[in-house]
C-alpha cells in the first residue's frame, strides 16, 4: 500500500491532468458531437465551439487541481489565464487545421479524426500548462 501511495504522489500531476483532461474531453466532445452531426455545422467551427467551454472547464480544474496553484488574486491569476488560454489558443488551432484538412477538405470521418486529434491535443496541452502556465516556484 505504502508503494502505491509513494508512486501517486510522485506521478500525481500526470494522473490527476490524466483524468481531468479526461472530462475536459468530455466536455469537449458534449459540445462538439452535437454540433458536428445532429446541427451539421463543420467540424472545425464545431471545433471551435466545443474549444470555448472545454478551455474554460479545464482552467478551473487544472489550475487547482492539477498544478495545485490556489492563489486566485488577480496578480497570480491574470498571468495564468492568459498563458493557459494562449497555450490552449496554439494547440486548438493545431487541432482545428487538422480537422479542416481531413473532415472537411479530404471527406474523413470527423468524430474519428477529432479523436485522434484529442490525443495530440491532450498530450500538448500537458506540456503547455506544466512548463508554460503553472510554474512551481
Amino acid at each position: 500500500m505504502k508503494k502505491l501511495r509513494d508512486l501517486i504522489e510522485k506521478y500525481y500531476d500526470v494522473i490527476a491532468y490524466l483524468f481531468f483532461g479526461g472530462l475536459t474531453t468530455v466536455v469537449n466532445y458534449l459540445v462538439y458531437l452535437p454540433c458536428y452531426n445532429w446541427w451539421g455545422i463543420s467540424s472545425s467551427i464545431s471545433n471551435m465551439i466545443a474549444w470555448v467551454f472545454a478551455v474554460a472547464f479545464a482552467f478551473v480544474t487544472n489550475k487547482p487541481f492539477v498544478f495545485k496553484s490556489h492563489d486566485w488574486s488577480a496578480k497570480t491569476l491574470l498571468p495564468e489565464l492568459t498563458k493557459f488560454v494562449g497555450c490552449r489558443v496554439g494547440s486548438g488551432v493545431l487541432e482545428t487545421a487538422i480537422l479542416w484538412l481531413t473532415v472537411d477538405m479530404l471527406h474523413w470521418d470527423g468524430n474519428w479524426m477529432k479523436l485522434i486529434t484529442s490525443v495530440i491535443v491532450i498530450v500538448a496541452n500537458y506540456f503547455g500548462s506544466k512548463f508554460l502556465v503553472f510554474i512551481k516556484k
